[in-house]
């Protein structure tokens, strides 16, 4: 069975950090880039960042550049989203997606407001 499991969401306060873990399962997780995505209520889903199978390539929305940090670790078959200097728009459920079978997991909800 292919699953992505999200956690590491919360509420934080402007400018705080969360981390988001993505664990997988059911498939082989080194072989393929991982992406992670957010939606708010009444929009579609936006692409965040995504790495590449080896995670040697990135690549980031330009509304998170340079505050956002997509890592993998595929010992562990996890993908990683470190997320710095928060603002409020960051608001919305994340993520993450395979193109394995096109899973997506369940979502993590970010917050973030004073």
């Amino acid at each position: 069975q292919v699953q992505l499991v999200e956690s590491g969401g919360g509420l934080v306060h402007p400018g705080g950090s969360l981390r988001l873990s993505c664990v997988a399962s059911g498939f082989i997780f080194s072989l393929y880039p991982m992406t992670w995505y957010r939606q708010v209520p009444g929009k579609g889903r936006e692409l965040v960042a995504s790495i590449g199978s080896a995670g040697s390539n990135t690549n980031y929305a330009d509304s998170v550049k340079g505050r956002f940090t997509i890592s993998r670790d595929n010992a562990k078959k996890t993908v990683y989203l470190q997320m710095n200097s928060l603002k409020p728009e960051d608001t919305a459920v994340y993520y993450c997606y395979t193109v394995f079978m096109g899973t997506w997991g369940q979502g993590t909800q970010v917050t973030v407001s004073s």
